[in-house]
């Protein structure tokens, strides 16, 4: 099968005169290291909380340089009276998935309350009090990275408690282009609650804004969001976070690989949770194609009870891909979903949770499509009309100048 010789062909396609490599950009990303983000911009908006009862949505990403952006606002006399966890908590240490608890943080005694579990929305009661909600969290691009979703009921929230919100952006790594079936309204989720494609191409800041000027939220008073916008940053930017935005991306080719490979966990296919390698590996037992094994394992705070526990897993190791290809092709890597599909007798078992999988699809034309063998040309001209559509919705939310 073609798809098997994929993963060696693109090592060596950018060498070669062909007509795949002349459907690359031309333009060169690079990595910017004069980036100061939202968080940096401490003059801009500490006058916006001065005096006021603050309460914070933040987690381990949340920082300026070394320091937690909670603990700055503290040492800086601003009110800070609670603090909103998102998914994996405050400190980032729970595994996906795992439930939230509310509770006490142990440095700062500020109450911590769960976005994540059966509460995902600030009640009326969370919020009494309470005069500007800042929201300041690492985001990764992809649709269904619930950081995302988080924001947007804080916002409902805020609206219908007639609160502020402060939103202090920071830069995309998987800003640099846009990719993926635009999600269906039918198919949403707490894994994809806009009609966005699964790579949108921005800024949680400017995503905000968009949530709020498409009426995704109703609002009488949209002047209740303001974003600090980050400096000397662009779409054709490539940026690194300095801390890792959830436990299982801990590096910067697992956030490469992820809008692509997460789609695999509504499949049988592990990703590589309960490893050193999560999102960077691909495979499954019975696998028959790729030299790479791995044995998922349950590793606290990590990967609870991850696909395949216990037991070896062949595959490919896609570490050095990631940062290789995605970055110079632009675009999600279908061939891994197509080639491991295309193997099974019994496509339908290949979908061990066919909901979950369409949830994260925002659709279920992609999971037909691949029981039909479509190829990866085939199901990207039926993305095209909607991804057209929302690029020029984009246009109007952007901050920052965008890619080539």
């Amino acid at each position: 099968m073609k798809w098997q010789l994929s993963i060696l062909i693109l090592f060596t396609l950018f060498s070669c005169s062909s007509d795949a490599q002349k459907a690359l950009p031309t333009a060169a990303l690079e990595v910017n290291l004069n980036i100061r983000t939202g968080a940096e911009q401490t003059a801009k908006y500490l006058p916006l909380l001065a005096g006021k009862n603050v309460a914070i949505v933040a987690n381990q990403t949340s920082v300026i340089s070394n320091t937690h952006l909670v603990d700055t606002l503290l040492s800086l006399g601003i009110q800070v009276q609670k603090v909103f966890a998102p998914e994996h908590g405050f400190r980032g240490d729970a595994g996906a998935g795992e439930t939230i608890l509310n509770g006490k943080d142990a440095k700062t005694g500020l109450p911590l309350i769960s976005l994540y579990g059966k509460n995902k929305k600030p009640s009326a009661d969370m919020l009494k009090g309470i005069d500007v909600i800042v929201f300041d969290i690492q985001d990764v691009g992809a649709r269904f990275y619930t950081y995302i979703s988080t924001m947007h009921y804080v916002l409902e929230a805020a609206v219908e408690n007639n609160k502020e919100v402060i939103v202090l952006d920071r830069p995309n790594p998987n800003g640099f282009y846009i990719d993926g079936p635009v999600l269906d309204k039918k198919f949403t989720s707490f894994v994809g609650m806009h009609p966005i494609p699964i790579v949108h191409g921005l800024t949680v800041g400017e995503l905000a804004t968009m949530i709020v000027g498409e009426k995704w939220i109703v609002t009488e008073n949209p002047k209740f969001l303001k974003v600090i916008p980050c400096v000397n940053y662009s779409h054709s930017d490539l940026y690194e976070p300095s801390v890792r935005p959830s436990p299982n991306l801990p590096t910067i080719s697992s956030i490469y690989l992820y809008p692509s490979l997460c789609l695999f966990e509504g499949t049988k296919v592990s990703v590589g949770r309960g490893t050193e390698l999560p999102f960077q590996v691909i495979g499954f037992p019975e696998n028959k194609t790729g030299k790479y094994t791995f044995t998922p394992q349950d590793i606290k705070g990590v990967a609870m009870d991850p696909p395949h526990e216990g037991k070896q897993c062949s595959g490919h190791n896609l570490q050095e891909f990631g940062s290789f290809y995605i970055t110079t092709s632009r675009e999600l890597y279908l061939e891994w979903l197509i080639g491991l599909c295309e193997q099974e007798k019994d496509k339908a078992a290949f979908f061990t949770t066919p909901e979950f999988f369409d949830k994260l699809a925002g659709t279920d034309q992609l999971r037909a499509q691949l029981m039909e063998g479509k190829t990866a040309a085939e199901i990207r001209a039926t993305w095209k009309p909607a991804l057209d559509e929302y690029k020029m919705k984009r246009k109007k939310y952007l901050l920052y100048r965008d890619f080539e």
